[in-house]
């Protein structure tokens, strides 16, 4: 097989586990989740917002290098969500950045759909975590 059919190929299986998907995760992935994090490249001026910038664009960035490493989605993408969103919700809870209140509500977006993208990432990397020590 070339490499190009096996780059196809690959492509072809991450994009089918996408639409394999709950309708509701992707709506959720592609209008909420995604946007939200990218807009902290809007906020780069403000208080600590290259550190918030950088933990939100890095938990997208690792999660799309395990689902292109595992040839698609399965459970243990969410680990590329907690590892660092989980200190993007520590700061923005217990020390959260001034700035201006168009920031503040931003922020406060941010965290909201953070912490609930966490909770469903924490269960989905404990049932994945337990299925390999199963294995």
């Amino acid at each position: 097989m070339s490499l190009k059919h096996e780059q196809t190929g690959r492509l072809a299986r991450i994009r089918q586990s996408f639409f394999d998907l709950p309708t509701w995760v992707q709506i959720w992935m592609m209008f909420i989740l995604g946007p939200v994090n990218m807009a902290t490249l809007a906020f780069l001026n403000q208080p600590a917002g290259v550190l918030i910038a950088a933990l939100a664009l890095s938990g997208m960035i690792i999660t799309v290098a395990i689902v292109i490493a595992v040839g698609g989605f399965s459970k243990l993408a969410a680990a590329g969500h907690v590892l660092p969103w989980t200190p993007l919700v520590l700061i923005l809870t217990f020390a959260r950045p001034d700035g201006t209140a168009v920031y503040q509500a931003f922020l406060t977006a941010l965290l909201v759909i953070n912490v609930i993208s966490l909770a469903f990432d924490l269960n989905d990397l404990r049932i994945w975590l337990k299925s390999r020590a199963q294995t």
